[in-house]
Parts: C-alpha cells; structure tokens; sequence
C-alpha cells in the first residue's frame, strides 16, 4: 500500500510530505484547488509523461517520491531481474524532472527506465478516473478484464510467445516464395553466367599468379643480366665478394688471439661465405632456367585478358570477389532446384507453430469463459446493489483469427432497464450507470489481483443521494482487503471514509500554493457539512454531517 507521498516543486506545489493510512482515504477540497495537481504528480511516479511545462521553479527539479509496504505481494521477481535491492516491506520509487524536461526514475535508489516503472508500479498503484469509463465500451479492455479476473498472465506470456514466433516463421515463408519466384524468372540469366564462370574454372590468387608470370616472361632477357651480374660478383676468381670475405676471415683471425673484442667475427663472416655461395649456386640454377617462351606468355596473357574481362563485367576488382560472385550464382541456382523442399519444409513448420498458437488460444479461451461465468455471477448482485434493480448482464464471445491477444473477441451484453434486450454496453448505458458499472467491476478485479492500492478520482461524478450512500460503502467494502483513495465531491461518500484530506490553497510572496491537511474528529465533521451545506454552516448541516458519518460506521 501506498503509505507515504512527497512531493516537490511541480506545479502549485512547493513541497507537500503526506502520509497515507490502511482503508478508505477521501480528498476532498474546492474546484481549482489542487486534487488533480497531486494526482498528476502521482501519475508521473507511476511512468506518466514527464512535462517540463510543470517544474515550478526552474532552478530546481521536480521529485516525487512514494513509500510503499509491499509485503505479501509477490513482486521479489522484479527486484532481481533488475538487480535492485529487495526490502520485504518497504519500496521507495522516485521520480525527477528538470527544467529541461530530461526525466530520471529510481526504485530503492536504483536507475530504471520508464518502460520498467510503468510495469512496476502497475501492480502497486491503479488509478481509475472518469476517463477510464469511456474505455469499458473498448473490447481489448473488456478482454483484459476477464484476463486479470482468470490470472492468465503466464498464459498470456505463452501464448504471446508462440504468436510472434508463428509470425516470424510465416514472414519467412513469405520472403522465402518471392525470392524463388524471383529466381526463377532469373534462372536463365544465372545458368548463362554461371557456363562462363565454369567455363574459366577460376581458383584462388589466380590473377596475381598470373601477373607475377606475365611479368618474369616479359622480362626474361632482363632478368637474365641482372643474374648474370649477381654471378659475376660473386663467382670471378679475381674480383669476387667471395674472395674479398676470404680475406677479411684470415684477418679477422689473426686478430683474435690479442684482441678479446674481435672474437668470433672470423666465423661469423666464414657463415657468411657459405651463405653467398648457396645463394650463387642457387642464381647459377635460376638463370639456366631462365628461357624465353613466347607461348605460354600468349596463353597468359589470353587468360588474363578473359580474367579482366569478367572482372569488368560484374564490376569487381578481383579473381576471389568473382569466385565469391560464383558462389552466389550457385547457391542462388540451389536455392531455385530446393526451393519447393525448403517452402514445403517451412509450410510444415509454419502449420506447427499455428497448431501451437492455437491450441495456447483455446486454452485461453477456456480461462476466460471459466472467469466470465463467475464475472456474472458477481457483478449483477453488486451493481443491483448500487440502485441498478433491473440490471442484466452476459459476456458474448466470438471467435476471430488469432491475433497478439488470443482468437477471442468479447462484448459485454447489458441491459438497465426490464424486458429490455441485451445490448452492447456502450449502446445502452448512461454516464451514471456507466459509473456503478465501473465501480462494481474495479470493486471485483482489485481484490482478485490483491492489489494494493486502488485510486478512484471523481468516479462518483453524476450520482446523488441513495447512490451516492452506496458507492461510499462499496469503497469502504473494497477498502477492507485494499487500500482505497478517492477523490470525491460528494459527502456521502466522504462520510465513509477511515482518513480524509483536504486539498486548500494558500498565497504567499512567491505566489499561489496548494496543501494539503487531515482532517480528524470534529475535522472531519465540519467538512462534510461545508460539502452538504456550502460555506453557511448551520447546525442542521453538522447535525447531517454527524447522522452521515454516524450511518457508515454502522455498516
């Protein structure tokens, strides 16, 4: 439950620090005075739209911040999914703005995102205003309600899960029949490229092979010299490099045996000999190999002018990117040759799926049938006992293709008046009526979600009287298993309040403020009178206030 509420520099509010008790809470107060201001700031800790608009002072930011006892509400989940601090008991969630608009929200003192809030705070907080009524005439609204009354949320996961992925599978299938028609209108064109590609029977580095021997072939006289002059240098028996090296070891040797520093040079430049006289045999070799042959440098300069060719052509730069151009056709012409085995192998997986998504739908249509069935049983008693004598009420269901929520689509069938027909309820009711009606059922869907808090705001808007007695003791009924807020004209309703707060307006130098005060005893009383009476008290309006508040702590 919510037992605590902070509230700084949004809008009218300077700072308000207010604390909430078990059971019925009432706010009361004049039109303009603020009620809707702290709902709003409420809204906003509860993942509303961060309005920069309302920052009172722009120096400062907006804080909101609630207290809530959540023990015995199963929500240790969320905490370790998110890595946050779990207290059994108590959960601050907070919530900042600045004057930029930029918004930030925490829960026990750990960042989350807004999406998280708004999941979070859903199974702590749930505020029904006027505006909600007009929703009850919306069928996804109406199916919501008997989901939350069968508890189908891990069945609604499920099923979700399987729908997606029924989804993904019958897009693939989709993309998979347009890419083979595709193909096939391209087949042709694919064989032909392919015959030219088989046709060169390519193979990897190819063309640098080729211009590295297009190159030697062009060059063998060239290539002849420079071997020749290596040879010469390293093979005349006068002027060699090799006999020069001779020399620099025999005095290199001399020097050893007197100077410690010259030590091991003499071999090292003898290591060096035997290497140059490798490398002159082995250039000795190369250059006897060395021989001009006008063929085979046409037949490589014909093979790389076919490789240039086709490079052209598909607008590549190498012989590995056409070879990876080849393995496209290819895969390309097995995908039209297997095409029908993978439609068909995918056709099978998609009726798997479907069978699948549409079993999960019937079971959540068994769920929903099963909760519909003690729906009616519960509302037709509750809301005849809010003045609707002649109520009638039936849940029709019909059967759709599956979609995001299931296969079903739900009307809630009423009729207020006697031997009237069944109607869809948006057709029929009344704003008054519409009221009960959505009182009754918020009455019935907290407590079979055991839900800790529950706000009504103004939902007693266009009753009097009798009624108005009545939807004060169906609050104060809910309020025996949840908590109850409401923010309510009406003295009826007020009298049957445990706690009530009035929302005042105050001016100072810096302007007008909103505050807030509780109301007890003799409080209380001349409250309600003021609410039944105006602002001329007299004794018959305390001595109504009394009789009112007297008449609801008797039920």
């Amino acid at each position: 439950m919510l037992s605590r509420l902070y509230i700084s520099n949004y809008a009218l509010i300077e700072e308000l620090d207010i604390a909430f008790d078990p059971g019925f809470t009432i706010i009361t107060g004049e039109t303009g005075a603020g009620k809707s201001i702290i709902l709003g700031a409420l809204t906003l800790l509860l993942g509303g739209k961060a309005d920069a608009r309302a920052v009172r002072n722009p120096e400062r930011k907006i804080v909101v911040e609630a207290t809530f006892d959540i023990a015995g509400y199963a929500l240790e989940g969320f905490f370790k999914d998110n890595d946050i601090d779990y207290d059994e008991r108590e959960c601050i969630v907070r919530r900042e703005v600045s004057a930029t608009g930029r918004s930030r929200a925490f829960v026990n003192d750990s960042p989350v995102n807004v999406g998280d809030l708004k999941e979070f705070t859903t199974r702590l907080v749930d505020i029904h205003s006027q505006h909600s009524n007009m929703l009850l005439a919306t069928p996804n609204f109406q199916l919501a309600i008997l989901d939350s009354l069968a508890h189908n949320d891990r069945l609604l996961a499920a099923y979700g899960e399987a729908y997606r992925t029924m989804l993904n599978a019958q897009r693939e299938l989709s993309n998979m029949r347009n890419t083979l028609e595709k193909s096939r209108a391209e087949e042709d064109y694919i064989n032909f490229q392919l015959e030219q590609f088989h046709e060169l029977n390519l193979h990897e580095n190819e063309d640098d092979e080729l211009e590295t021997l297009q190159h030697k072939l062009s060059n063998v006289n060239s290539l002849k010299d420079a071997l020749w002059t290596v040879d010469n240098l390293l093979n005349n028996e006068e002027q060699s490099v090799i006999n020069h090296l001779k020399n620099v070891e025999a005095q290199l040797a001399y020097t050893e045996s007197v100077i410690d520093d010259t030590k091991g040079m003499a071999q090292r430049v003898a290591d060096s000999i035997i290497d140059l006289k490798d490398i002159a045999l082995s250039v000795s070799h190369i250059q006897d190999s060395l021989t001009l042959d006008p063929d085979l440098l046409e037949r490589t300069n014909e093979r790389l002018g076919l490789i240039y060719a086709l490079e052209r052509k598909h607008n590549v730069a190498s012989v590995n990117q056409l070879i990876e151009l080849q393995h496209d056709f290819e895969n390309r012409l097995a995908s039209i040759t297997h095409g029908d085995e993978e439609i068909a192998r995918l056709e099978a997986e998609c009726d798997k799926l479907k069978a699948t998504a549409t079993a999960l739908a019937g079971d959540l249509r068994a769920a929903r049938k099963a909760a519909a069935q003690a729906f009616v049983a519960q509302f037709i008693p509750l809301v005849a006992g809010l003045g609707v004598k002649n109520i009638a009420f039936d849940i029709e269901f019909s059967s759709t293709d599956l979609a995001p929520n299931g296969a079903d689509a739900v009307e809630f069938m009423m009729a207020f008046n006697k031997n009237q027909a069944l109607m869809p309820v948006r057709d029929t009711a009344s704003g008054g009526e519409i009221s009960r009606v959505m009182l009754c059922i918020k009455s019935i869907v907290a407590q079979s979600m055991n839900l800790p808090t529950i706000i009504f705001d103004e939902v007693d808007t266009g009753v009097s009287g009798d009624i108005a007695t009545m939807i004060g003791e169906m609050m104060a009924s809910i309020a025996s298993a949840i908590q109850v807020i409401a923010i309510t004209h009406l003295p009826q309703v007020a009298a049957c309040a445990t706690s009530h707060m009035k929302v005042y307006k105050s001016d100072n130098e810096q302007g007008t403020l909103t505050g807030v005060a509780s109301l007890t005893g003799d409080e209380h009383v001349m409250e309600i009178a003021r609410m039944l009476s105006g602002k001329d008290l007299d004794a018959a309006a305390i001595n109504n206030a009394r009789s009112l508040i007297n008449q609801s702590t008797k039920q």
